[in-house]
């Protein structure tokens, strides 16, 4: 058992190795659907997650956290996926979102430029000129978001277990090496693995909640006891605490809550 977040650029065809690993595990293969559950859980337009996602914010995002909010929002609707172990996501963010979690094998499928601009062309029905244009646009912004965000380039191999080239290799080649990775004792769910993954999910939910009006405030979790840490006047300490338990003591599985008001200097 397993979890394989698969990392890849438009029309690299890493959808159609993600779909065939999950068909080979029996595993669930989801994409869109963390999307789908995060607008309805967080009453959050679909179109605004999209674009949490695949813009890099901008200076008043930045000062608003409006990306932070809703890149929470879908953080925490994955994590209750991962919770139930036997999952391949597609999609960005997934090697940042689960980044330390022993048993997650963090995939990247890469092709080359040219191959993408003609499998564009094919779907879209465009020029090579215009294929190529959004390729590189919508590569330049996913740099920039992960820069922005993690501070982290979604391109540097060092954050993947596993770099597969589609150019030398076929897809069935790639499908090929992601099972037999998987299937490695290292990347096999353990109960220590286990409890990280939903001591991660439990902080996620907790802030997720606070996004709204605490949106800088750290979370974690750990068997149930939640500590959240968060930069206030010393002044409003008491209202600061009353208000976030009042938010955060209403989320599944918070057995107890621990506030740190840490002033601000």
């Amino acid at each position: 058992m397993t979890v394989i977040t698969i990392s890849r650029g438009s029309y690299s065809r890493g959808k159609e190795v993600a779909e065939k690993v999950a068909r080979e595990l029996g595993y669930e293969c989801i994409s869109r659907e963390v999307l789908i559950e995060a607008s309805k859980d967080f009453n959050v337009p679909e179109v605004k997650l999209i674009r949490a996602l695949h813009d890099a914010p901008s200076v008043l995002d930045r000062l608003t956290h409006g990306k932070e909010k809703y890149i929470a929002y879908i953080r925490a609707a994955l994590l209750e996926h991962v919770k139930k172990d036997n999952v391949v996501y597609h999609g960005l963010a997934g090697h940042f979102f689960l980044q330390d979690i022993p048993h997650v094998l963090e995939v990247r499928v890469i092709a080359d430029l040219e191959d993408r601009v003609r499998e564009e062309m094919t779907r879209e029905g465009i020029s090579a000129e215009e294929a190529r244009r959004i390729l590189l646009k919508d590569d330049h912004e996913r740099r920039r978001w992960g820069l922005q965000l993690y501070g982290k380039d979604t391109w540097d191999c060092t954050l993947y277990d596993l770099v597969v080239h589609i150019k030398t290799k076929s897809v069935d080649d790639a499908v090929g090496l992601i099972l037999h990775a998987a299937r490695l004792p290292c990347f096999q769910t353990t109960p220590e693995s286990q409890k990280m993954v939903e001591d991660l999910a439990l902080a996620a939910e907790v802030k997720a909640a606070l996004m709204e009006d605490f949106p800088e405030a750290d979370t974690f979790a750990k068997d149930g006891v939640v500590t959240v840490t968060v930069e206030a006047p010393l002044v409003h300490e008491d209202k600061i605490i009353e208000k976030i338990k009042g938010i955060a003591g209403r989320v599944e599985g918070v057995k107890e809550l621990r506030v740190h008001v840490i002033p601000i200097t």
